[in-house]
């Protein structure tokens, strides 16, 4: 799974000479720059590229570095490889690989496609793909490792170090080894600090931690994500409904899940696909963009309606269109504080049942506190602004109504996306920015065709 990255200047510099050499020509140059660079850099290249030169690029890499590429490269992008490459090929790029990174590569593939992809590959690779595509995405069985080292209960330490040397390498990130029966049953595990410091002589089962925390197969990965944070976990067994050590999730793609989050977040607060390429095409950048365009223009259409409601109201004082926008603002500003809190609060896990009756008393009385502070500012301000002291308490009147829903909606929307199961980062802004451009004008309005009349 890919990580987040950024050009750093030597990067940006090795771009450039890149680009300058792919216009002049010099492919044998670019393949040589190519060959002696990370995979992980390679990568970051094809991202920083736009389409044309990264089909060039992608043909000058070199063939042995294929799968370790694609693993780093976002979902967007990868797809857009994934073209240039047949299924032999590609079947060979992921020898080597983790199961977990084969099975994120082939869930970009179509099925006819992977399909042909695992008929090349060996039989025990085929086996541990296949049970890794089995299991549904997003879930701890999607993201383990079968990558394992498991032990006997009744054998010695000394016994397991001569092992260890004979194999001569530890899979990435062990940070212990796990003790089974068997049958499989995950019965603890040894921390290779206890490993290595322990009497050679005694067994593993009077050192081992009989007590080790596991993963269910089946939990969602922000869950599991969460539990590597809390417990500061590097590595951890991941068993069946019997307890059958199935893998293992390694800190690394818990990072990336971290990375995935935070990305998702932030590109949803703007309607978009946390994978979408930068440099796509016009044509399906503007696809993935137009529903959330048309979703915000019906917002501002309704938002409009309320405007035309008053419309004789506005046409009376025309200072009243000056205002008119200070409210929706001020509201949709406080109203978008509380919603990047609460969608924070339920993507680590922070709030639940039991506590969100509490959470949503208290950014309403902040929305009032606010909105009691703010409304004697504008009164204020208004005031000696426009000399009129009725258009101070009529915008008083409507920030302290506007402010107050703007907090209330703030937490109560997410959490009441997240319970019909829609994604509040993505679509929380969309709809707190309707609450608060609606009611904040209807508000305003109300209360100066009322005050006015």
């Amino acid at each position: 799974m890919p990580e987040e990255m950024e050009l750093n200047p030597n990067q940006h510099k090795r771009l450039q000479e890149l680009n300058q050499a792919l216009d002049s020509g010099m492919f044998v140059h670019v393949r040589r720059m190519l060959h002696q660079m990370p995979p992980c850099d390679v990568a970051l290249l094809l991202e920083s590229s736009p389409p044309a030169g990264r089909k060039v690029l992608w043909q000058l890499t070199d063939p042995e570095q294929h799968g370790e590429i694609l693993e780093e490269l976002n979902e967007d992008v990868m797809e857009g490889v994934l073209q240039l490459m047949a299924p032999e090929t590609l079947a060979a790029a992921t020898e080597g690989m983790d199961t977990d990174d084969i099975a994120y590569v082939l869930r970009s593939l179509p099925d006819s496609v992977y399909q042909e992809v695992l008929e090349q590959m060996d039989g025990q690779d085929r086996h541990r793909v296949e049970a890794a595509l089995a299991y549904p995405e997003d879930t701890a069985g999607s993201i383990m490792n079968t990558d394992t080292i498991t032990l006997r209960a009744d054998v010695s330490i000394d016994v397991v170090l001569r092992y260890l040397r004979l194999r001569g390498e530890l899979p990435e990130a062990t940070d212990a080894l796990y003790v089974v029966d068997e049958d499989d049953l995950l019965l603890g595990d040894i921390p290779l600090s206890t490993l290595l410091t322990v009497n050679p002589n005694v067994n593993v089962r009077e050192v081992m931690d009989g007590n080790a925390e596991t993963i269910h197969v089946s939990m969602d990965e922000n869950d599991v994500a969460a539990l590597f944070e809390r417990h500061d976990w590097i590595s951890a067994p991941v068993v069946d409904e019997q307890g059958k050590l199935l893998g293992r999730i390694t800190i690394d793609d818990v990072v990336d899940i971290i990375r995935e989050n935070a990305e998702h977040s932030m590109m949803g607060m703007a309607g978009m696909d946390d994978d979408e390429d930068t440099f796509a095409p016009v044509v399906k950048s503007t696809q993935r963009r137009t529903f959330w365009l048309a979703v915000n223009l019906c917002a501002a259409l309704v938002a409009a309606s309320i405007s035309n409601m008053f419309e004789s109201t506005l046409e009376q004082l025309a200072t009243l269109a000056i205002l008119m926008t200070i409210v929706p603002s001020m509201g949709g500003i406080a109203g978008n504080q509380t919603l990047a809190l609460v969608i924070r609060g339920l993507a680590v896990g922070h709030i639940g049942e039991g506590n969100s009756r509490w959470l949503i008393g208290k950014e309403a009385a902040i929305g009032m506190l606010n909105g009691i502070i703010w409304a004697t500012v504008i009164a204020l301000v208004v005031t000696l602004w426009k000399g009129d002291w009725t258009l101070g308490i009529i915008i008083a009147g409507a920030m302290f109504i506007n402010m107050s829903l703007a907090g209330l909606a703030g937490v109560t929307i997410p959490l009441l996306m997240k319970k019909f199961k829609i994604d509040p980062a993505l679509a929380g802004g969309m709809a707190l920015t309707t609450v608060t451009d609606v009611m904040g004008l209807f508000s305003f309005l109300g209360m100066a065709t009322l005050v006015l009349a």
